[in-house]
């Protein structure tokens, strides 16, 4: 039988375009690789910058064998941008991750970030955009398999849910998270390309996709203003090292490999974190009342000159009477710049007055002899004694050490008993008393402290755009930490306010973008969960009025319900005999249990032969299956999951409320089915 010939066959054709896709980015990493850039520097160091933006050109052209290089087709009615003239002709364009074009320059493949794809993600039959048809394509690996059109400006075409996006939505999760590019959904897209000049704010509950929307607009960002991000940098901050290797293969997919990843913990570690608070002294610590008991402490060595100043230069002495000292001191304070600046302005303030009296007395001094009276010893010497340098470390160790100088610089500010909660010296601190900053058992909130006092001696450097995610965990000193990092850029902040499992964890988003310096942000609400089943999230919102009352439950726009069982079991055993019917499926497994159960499960694993990995560990066709400690399972996600002994998870926690958020998590992991086991009657707020 004659195969179909191309030109009749629309599949053949597109899997054509997309091997000549594959082709033309094949010439442009081969034309990268062959750049000669010997003749084109003029010295080593623009020859080293230049070889280092050609090898991130290269590895930003590769082309990944299982990932779809276009995902769709935008046919326009009219060509963009030209006179709609009746009989014009329209333009065709394949919506893909990256540009891609032949040798003549003409475009195969147009960037999603694109404004020409915008299109793709926001018309619909109500507003069709000059789009007469959008198709999508289904793949299998690498491979196009299948295509679906929606013709849009078609009035006779009625409007329907595409199966194809459905199914991309509902693809089983195996290894790290990936992009969203295809299936990005109108209100995520209208979040994705906001501008940078702007901090946006996205509360989303599990599912929601806020995680992919906060990580997407920082690659249309950097599409977008890409010269002024090279040169300002941006970083994405979450909340674990598991977490960021789970998000961590997201942007390079995307071609964007500049992109930093860390942690709060990573920005303030000027020391080595070695030591653990107590709940109570962590949320006095956090509390945004100790930058005003830091500032109090950092200006309180100085102190105002009592002596006049002599500056001997050759045969001349030329004298500064105390009380205009006095009046350089109090300016310096009474301007708004950092403790170490006017530390280093003060020497050219006393310098310049005394030229003032040299070009008085007939002399013509210039700015070398300025500089020169700035060195002098006894200048050096009037500012050391009234504007001493300060160390933000051995700072931060008196005022947690020395109850007489905590008392003084946080009077009016924290009460005596909060006081006595963070000083260590005090019996049942849980610390002795640290002879230096080398020696002291710091905490994650002492670092913390000393990256706010370090700031008050010297501004920290500034980004041109940071993304926080898992923001409703962190503490008001920690967002400040972050929003120093951001005072002249833009912010992307993420969370679910029903997920904060800290006992500092943010009550209102106005509260805490204030804190990050950025009160005027836009906040965004997600409510369309894409990733958790129906019965699951249903289940899990039980505990909403609980945890957080008045926020607007996710509903999950997933036409499959999911696969969800309660099972009272009798032991361990039950749950293992559970992960093993949910392996039998395609797709990732993740076992979630209270984290001092972990050790008991690992050992019913390994025994029953089921190997395991931890969490942020790639799986692979031999193991999928994940043992996630509660503490640690935010942000992740697997296709099923089995949720052990949901009190036990509660009962981890210091209080009900943290426990039953940890438990709302824990819940909301799974993204095709959740079996939850339990010896133990349910948290009653579930039944």
């Amino acid at each position: 039988m004659p195969s179909t010939p191309v030109d009749d066959d629309p599949l053949a054709r597109e899997r054509a375009h997309l091997a000549s896709s594959r082709g033309a980015l094949r010439a442009m990493r081969e034309d990268a690789e062959s750049l000669d850039i010997s003749d084109v520097t003029a010295n080593w160091v623009n020859a080293q910058i230049l070889e280092r933006q050609i090898e991130e050109r290269i590895k930003a052209l590769a082309d990944l064998s299982d990932t779809p290089l276009f995902f769709g087709r935008l046919d326009y009615l009219h060509a963009p941008g030209a006179e709609r003239a009746e009989g014009a002709e329209g333009e065709q364009f394949y919506i893909g991750r990256r540009h891609v074009h032949d040798g003549d320059g003409d475009p195969m493949v147009i960037d999603w970030r694109a404004p020409v794809s915008q299109p793709f993600y926001r018309a619909s039959k109500k507003d069709p955009m000059d789009v007469g048809l959008r198709r999508r394509f289904g793949y299998t690996g690498g491979a196009l398999t299948a295509y679906e059109d929606e013709h849009l400006s078609d009035p006779a075409e009625a409007a329907r849910t595409s199966k194809l996006l459905q199914r991309e939505i509902e693809r089983p999760r195996v290894g790290p998270m990936r992009d969203i590019v295809a299936t990005i959904q109108p209100e995520q897209d209208e979040i994705v390309r906001s501008g940078l000049g702007g901090t946006v704010c996205v509360q989303g509950g599990p599912g929601t996709g806020k995680t992919a929307v906060g990580l997407h607009r920082v690659a249309y960002l950097l599409y977008a203003h890409r010269e002024r991000l090279a040169r300002t940098g941006t970083l994405v901050i979450g909340p674990n090292r598991s977490f960021l290797h789970y998000i961590e293969q997201v942007l390079p997919a995307l071609g964007e490999l500049a992109v930093r990843q860390g942690t709060v913990d990573d920005l303030v570690a000027h020391v080595e974190v070695r030591g653990t608070d107590d709940a109570a002294a962590a949320v006095v610590k956090g509390d945004a009342r100790m930058a005003e008991v830091l500032r109090r402490a950092v200006y309180s060595h100085v102190s105002m000159p009592s002596e006049p100043l002599v500056v001997v230069r050759g045969s001349r002495r030329w004298r500064l009477p105390a009380y205009e000292l006095e009046e350089m001191v109090r300016e310096l304070l009474n301007r708004d710049i950092r403790y170490g600046a006017a530390r280093e302005a003060l020497p050219q303030r006393i310098a310049h007055a005394v030229l003032v009296q040299m070009e008085r007395s007939g002399e013509a001094p210039d700015d070398r002899v300025q500089d020169a009276v700035a060195r002098n010893s006894a200048v050096k010497a009037a500012v050391k004694e009234v504007w001493p340098a300060v160390d933000p470390a051995k700072l931060v160790l008196r005022l947690l050490t020395d109850a007489d100088f905590l008392a003084e610089h946080a009077k009016g500010v924290l009460s005596e008993d909060e006081q006595k909660t963070i000083l260590w010296a005090l019996p049942g601190s849980g610390r002795r008393p640290a002879r230096s900053v080398k020696a002291a058992r710091w905490s994650a909130a002492d670092a913390v402290l000393i990256d706010e006092a370090t700031d008050i001696v010297e501004r920290t450097h500034s980004l041109g755009h940071v993304v926080l995610d898992e923001a409703q965990d962190l503490s008001p000193m920690q967002y400040r930490a972050v929003g120093r990092r951001c005072t002249t850029g833009s912010a992307t902040v993420l969370g679910d306010l029903a997920q904060g499992t800290t006992p500092w964890a943010t009550r209102s988003w106005q509260e805490a973008l204030g804190h990050l310096g950025k009160a005027d942000a836009v906040i965004e609400e997600l409510t369309a969960g894409f990733r958790v089943p129906t019965d699951v999230i249903t289940y899990a919102s039980r505990l909403l009025p609980h945890i957080a009352p008045g926020l607007t439950p996710v509903a999950s726009v997933r036409e499959n319900p999911g696969f969800f069982d309660l099972r009272p079991v009798t032991g361990t055993a039950e749950t293992v005999a559970a992960c093993e019917e949910l392996l039998r499926n395609e797709g990732s497994t993740g076992l979630i249990a209270a984290d001092a159960r972990i050790p008991a499960l690992a050992e019913a694993l390994t025994a029953r032969g089921i190997g395991h990995l931890a969490p942020g560990e790639e799986t692979t066709a031999e193991t999928r299956l994940t043992l996630v400690p509660a503490s640690l399972a935010k942000g992740l996600e697997y296709d099923y999951v089995v949720l052990d002994e949901p009190q036990a998870v509660v009962d981890g926690e210091p209080d009900e409320r943290t426990g039953l958020r940890r438990l709302y998590v824990a819940l909301t992991r799974a993204v095709s089915g959740l079996i939850v086991t339990h010896t133990t009657p349910l948290p009653p707020q579930l039944t």
